[in-house]
């Protein structure tokens, strides 16, 4: 451990426009030196990003929230599923998740050239 920070957010909650104070506590091991007060804010900002743009395209194209898989390891491993699925094709270029996703149901053999079969 090289650094605690705190991090003060202001939220105003969309239905009732009420405003709150966040409070967020983070351990790093990056010194000082390495991860200015900004840097730190930065760091954090784009693990939201990332995280917030991988459980909105897993919410809402793959429609995770009503998922009836609850058992065992079941439902991590489909997670890892949908993840490596995003992920590909992310690096593959297609920042439509679910035409893409489309466009795969209905050319099916293109799903096996894409991953080199």
């Amino acid at each position: 451990m090289a650094q605690v920070f705190c991090i003060r957010r202001e939220v105003t909650h969309l239905k009732s426009q009420k405003k709150t104070e966040e409070i967020a506590y983070g351990i790093t091991s990056l010194p000082p030196h390495k991860a200015t007060a900004k840097r730190l804010l930065e760091l954090n900002r784009g693990h939201w990003h990332i995280e917030n743009r991988l459980n909105y395209v897993r919410d809402v194209t793959f429609d995770e929230d009503r998922s009836q898989i609850r058992t065992r390891n079941s439902p991590r491993v489909m997670a890892t599923l949908k993840n490596f699925a995003i992920s590909l094709f992310r690096w593959l270029g297609m920042t439509n998740i679910a035409r893409a996703l489309r466009h795969l149901a209905a050319n099916p053999q293109l799903s096996l050239q894409l991953i080199g079969l």
